[in-house]
């Protein structure tokens, strides 16, 4: 059974450490333990899958800090109900506060074997890919997600709800 691979990426404007950003390093834990609690997460990067790498868009000359997460995931709906409720759906709305305003995805996602653990160097490949190439079933976002056999599929509205719930009572 295929499982959800799914990688964030965003470049921050200043060092962990400042105060222009030191608000998204609050939340840090608070949205990594929601994540690890919620219906549907299976499993969070915690640098055992491959060394950390930077997609093309993080130019270390002149960029300070990128911070990325890698995790894997039961099915869309999960990860969806988990990026946009609570603490994390709060620090989406506020990261032009802390991010450079983007010109690649922020997100990628795509099926991987049950076997499989993406790595960081995968992860990133697969960010460009989806920036030059758009939504496909090689990686995709939410706006045209593909299904684990590689067909266009849709979000389960009524599916999210039910996982947004059940967090909720965790």
């Amino acid at each position: 059974m295929a499982k959800l691979a799914f990688y964030t990426f965003g470049i921050l404007k200043e060092k962990k450490g400042h105060p222009l950003v030191q608000g998204f390093w609050d939340r840090v834990d608070t949205v990594f333990s929601q994540a690890e609690s919620s219906e549907g997460f299976l499993n969070l990067d915690n640098g055992s899958w491959g060394k950390y790498a930077s997609p093309r868009f993080f130019d270390p000359e002149k960029h300070v800090s990128a911070p990325a997460t890698l995790s894997l995931w039961k099915d869309l709906e999960s990860v969806f109900a988990f990026a946009y409720h609570k603490t994390h759906s709060e620090a989406l709305k506020m990261r032009e506060e802390w991010a450079l305003k983007p010109e690649w995805p922020t997100y990628a996602a795509w099926w991987v074997d049950d076997d499989h653990f993406p790595t960081r160097e995968e992860a990133c490949h697969r960010l460009e890919y989806l920036h030059d190439n758009g939504s496909c079933p090689f990686v995709f976002n939410f706006k045209m997600p593909f299904d684990k056999d590689g067909n266009p599929a849709k979000l389960n509205k009524e599916l999210i709800d039910i996982k947004i719930k059940s967090n909720d009572n965790k």
